[in-house]
Formats: structure tokens, sequence, C-alpha cells
């Protein structure tokens, strides 16, 4: 089976981000896919963010809705995705696929 498309498979059955960065209750998730792009794949990266809260019940939930004092803590958490996307992208292109 060709490497990529066991990629594939793996990131359906584990459907887990390859990388996750915190500022507190804010999560930036990354998530890679591989693409079929004609003779060659390769990889694309992209990225969810969320905040964690408690409901009334005591139990933690997830939001992608952020309030004002949230702003700055998802800019923070997007620009670190950012530079960790670059070096992984900089790693995938000197990995064979």
């Amino acid at each position: 089976m060709a490497q990529a498309t066991q990629e594939r498979q793996q990131t359906k059955t584990s459907n887990r981000p390859v990388h996750t960065i915190r500022y507190g209750t804010i999560q930036a998730a990354i998530w890679r896919n591989v693409v079929d792009n004609g003779n060659a794949s390769r990889p694309m990266y992209s990225v969810t963010f969320s905040r964690s809260y408690k409901d009334s019940d005591n139990n933690w939930k997830d939001s992608t809705s952020f309030g004002a004092e949230d702003l700055l803590l998802v800019a923070k958490a997007a620009d670190e995705a950012h530079s960790w996307i670059a070096r992984q992208k900089s790693v995938d292109a000197n990995t064979p696929v």
C-alpha cells in the first residue's frame, strides 16, 4: 500500500491533530491531510481553534466562539501555529512521501 494511502487511512482512524497549542482555555489544533496531486502527494495543514469552558453541571465543553478577552490568546496561538506549520513544511519538503 502506498505511503500516502496509509497516511490518509491513519489520519481517518486516529482523527487527532498532529500538534496542539494551548494558552489557558484557548486551543489551536493543527490537522494534517495528504492531498493527491497527480503523480505526487503532499501534506496540507489546517488549524481549528476552540475555547474550553465548564457548563452549569460542571462538565467541560468546547466552543468555537470567543470573547474579547480571548482574542489576544487566539492571535498568539495562531501565530505559533503558523510558525509550527512553516517549520513542518520545511521538514516535509526534505522527506520523501
